[in-house]
């Protein structure tokens, strides 16, 4: 029985099923091959395009005879043998490295890939050439789901009823990826369940098709159990590792933190305390932990004598792993308030005000989305959020950062935006002791930036000027009842350390990061070499990858189509990148963010079938009106509404174009002679409006709304000799 002869109720639950598994498996792989191939973390933006263009060439290849469905699980099964193999490689061979942009002198600061250092011992492998392989290969396994989705497409009459029942199966797909991350199901749950789809859409089953799901859920099973005496857990933003010996918290792949007895090891938790007891200023009373992590920082607090801390903390599993396994068993403290949230959204909503904030290692080794090029704490980082924190802290307040920040115009860029902000020039401090950071150097140690609206910081800085130094020992206990502020040693003990104040040069007008632009990890404002590269590496593939399945050579792109792709995908990174700084930069809000998108999407379709449109042009112009409206207005504005008009003005500005740029695709989508290659063409386009999104390093997030209008422009052009537009 062909599509068009099976009865209209089996063509719709097709179409549904084959949207609800190509959103899923989606994001399984971003999830998946993000958190195993090395580094591809940092570029999760490279499986969600190639998902794209293997969903763009199946459409194109609906009327091909053979079944690419066939495909998709050995392709798959391919994929992961050799992600896992190159982890492997990478793991057990130290002259291996993977290189993310020179990280010797970087554009661009990406932490934990900087441990190898390149020389000429070592085998060295562009980033860029790895992930090209694994786009690849996840595009070659998204063909087969593209050509069921443009085959059910064509079966449907009514294209709009059509696409109705796409979104209804995308809106499904991300609710029920969502449900299993909430849930922290591993791997082999995810493919299960992609697998059996894949399975039920195949036209025969085979020996060899039923072996493809059965050997890639044993790979995933092992995979997982690949270090026999770690606990992997899979949360919903990173495949954590834990091993018990050493108490080290890997997140994919990347060592992150150590879970340490303060008694014993650690002495830069204490530090601020110490610094501000032995100037005079005594305990803290109330402190605020930002990036709390496993407990470090809240198990010194608790020793120094604090009387409250709020603990924040985005992923429940690594504070989970503190709770359980922290020798100080900080998070069972009665003083201790835990928040699972985002760091930057907790500030602005509570009403507290503290004696001491912590940034305590908010160095996330993960992107905030497949969409963008920002980092989890990348709205941290800026010069509003620092505004943030001003104004949480009591009047003789400090605010502390502390990193490896790994280079000096890092912690310039940082001394810069904390002396903007507080109106003072901060103390810094280094271990080991360096008199200067200085431009030119490789590297900088362990860094602590310490700032305040009042007092705190200036004692602290008389004191050391009285003093020259202050003395920390390794195990806390030593550091009781002695004042380290002198000049002298406090005793013969290996185990202190010389603290002195260190002169920071920095680069003359030092970049600040800021709420359109908060890329604090670039250095210059420019789309870095590693960026242009990858860039064009994916277009060219893209090329190689669609030509060969173009059904008819002679058969020109749907123009309009395409530019409604690349402009909507840059007004959907653009909603994504508004409502995280607005609500937080959480999985919960972004699924819930890509869930009310499609949800609109809907409404506009409902709208066409209900209105059937006859001209596009009063819709053009209330999509570039809002366009225009969300482009003048900074998106940071609406953080200074009350709550419930900040969500509503806010959702206005997302999802207002999202509904005009919904109902003008909807209305030609009904009357395109071929909604398979209208559909492939629409998706390619997204292609070019995510690689377009990096030029967001550039001319920051606002702007994006300027090429997204450029887009629509061309679109409607494409439509100039339509009577109805």
């Amino acid at each position: 029985m062909t599509d068009l002869e099976r009865p209209a109720s089996g063509r719709h639950a097709d179409l549904f099923l084959v949207s609800f598994l190509i959103l899923f498996m989606e994001l399984a792989c971003i999830r998946w091959f993000g958190s195993t191939v090395v580094y591809l973390t940092f570029f999760t933006n490279t499986a969600l395009l190639a998902a794209f263009l293997g969903i763009s060439v199946g459409c194109l290849a609906a009327a091909h005879r053979r079944n690419l469905i066939e495909t998709v699980l050995p392709t798959l099964l391919v994929a992961m043998t050799l992600a896992c193999a190159v982890l492997y490689v990478f793991t057990k061979f130290s002259d291996v490295m993977i290189d993310v942009g020179g990280q010797g002198s970087p554009q661009q600061v990406f932490f934990g890939t900087e441990y190898r250092a390149r020389d000429l011992t070592r085998f060295v492998v562009p980033l860029e050439a790895v992930a090209g392989v694994f786009f690849i290969l996840i595009a070659l396994a998204f063909i087969g789901l593209g050509q069921v989705m443009g085959r059910a497409f064509s079966a449907i009459t009514n294209r709009v009823i059509a696409y109705t029942v796409n979104i209804a199966g995308s809106l499904a797909g991300i609710a029920g990826f969502a449900l299993v991350c909430y849930l922290r199901a591993p791997p082999p749950v995810w493919f299960a369940i992609t697998c059996t789809l894949v399975l039920y859409f195949l036209p025969r089953l085979s020996l060899r098709q039923v072996c493809g799901p059965i050997a890639i859920l044993v790979l995933l099973a092992l995979a997982d159990t690949a270090v026999p005496v770690a606990q992997t857990i899979w949360s919903p933003y990173y495949k954590i590792v834990y091993e018990p010996a050493s108490r080290l918290i890997a997140t994919n792949n990347i060592g992150h933190q150590v879970i340490v007895d303060i008694d014993q090891s650690g002495p830069a938790y204490s530090l601020p305390h110490l610094l501000n007891r032995d100037s005079g200023g005594g305990a803290f009373a109330d402190v605020l932990v930002i990036g709390a992590g496993s407990g470090n920082d809240v198990a010194a607090a608790l020793r120094q004598g604090v009387q409250h801390v709020d603990a924040v903390e985005i992923d429940p599993a690594i504070r989970e792993l503190g709770r359980r396994y922290h020798p100080d068993h900080p998070y069972s403290d009665p003083r201790v308030t835990v928040h699972i949230d985002d760091g930057r959204s907790f500030v602005r909503r509570t009403d507290r005000k503290y004696d001491l904030v912590i940034y305590a290692l908010v160095d996330s080794l993960v992107l905030h989305s497949g969409f963008s090029s920002i980092r989890l704490e990348s709205f941290l980082f800026t010069r509003e959020a620092f505004a943030d924190i001003r104004r949480v802290l009591k009047p003789d307040g400090v605010f502390v950062a502390y990193n490896y920040y790994r280079q000096p115009w890092l912690v310039g860029r940082l001394q810069a935006m904390m002396s903007d902000t507080f109106g003072r020039p901060p103390l810094v401090v280094t271990l080991p002791y360096q008199a200067e950071v200085r431009p030119d150097q490789d590297s900088v140690p362990f860094t602590m930036v310490l700032s305040g609206a009042g007092i705190t910081p200036s004692r602290i800085q008389r004191t050391f000027a009285g003093n020259q130094s202050f003395w920390l020992n390794e195990r806390t206990p030593k550091n009781q009842g002695i004042n380290g502020f002198g000049p002298e040693r406090p005793s013969d003990d290996p185990d202190w350390h010389r603290i002195g104040l260190a002169t920071v040069r920095g680069r003359p007008r030092d970049l600040e990061a800021t709420d359109n632009w908060p890329f604090f990890y670039l250095r210059d404002r420019l789309v870095p070499a590693l960026n242009v590269r990858g860039a064009v590496v994916l277009a060219v593939l893209s090329l190689v990858i669609l030509l060969p399945f173009v059904p008819d050579r002679r058969v020109r792109p749907n123009w309009h189509m395409f530019f409604m792709g690349a402009g909507f995908m840059l007004i959907e990174t653009k909603g994504v990148v508004h409502l995280a700084l607005l609500f937080g930069s959480t999985w919960i809000v972004n699924s819930i963010v890509f869930f009310a998108i499609l949800v609109m999407i809907l409404l506009s379709n409902l709208w066409v079938l209900a209105f059937r449109p006859a001209r596009l042009w009063p819709y053009y112009l209330f999509l570039a009106a809002a366009l225009a409206a969300a482009i003048l207005v900074p998106m940071n504005t609406f953080l200074n509404l009350p709550g419930t008009a900040r969500v509503i003005v806010s959702c206005a500005v997302v999802f207002v174009p999202v509904f005009f740029a919904g109902v003008i695709f909807a209305t030609t989508f009904r009357d395109a002679e071929s909604p398979d290659l209208a559909l492939g063409s629409n998706v390619g386009g997204a292609i070019l409006g995510g690689l377009s999104e990096n030029l967001s390093l550039l001319i920051g997030f606002n702007n994006l709304g300027v090429l997204a209008l450029l887009f629509y422009g061309l679109s409607a052009l494409s439509l100039r000799r339509k009577p109805w537009i």
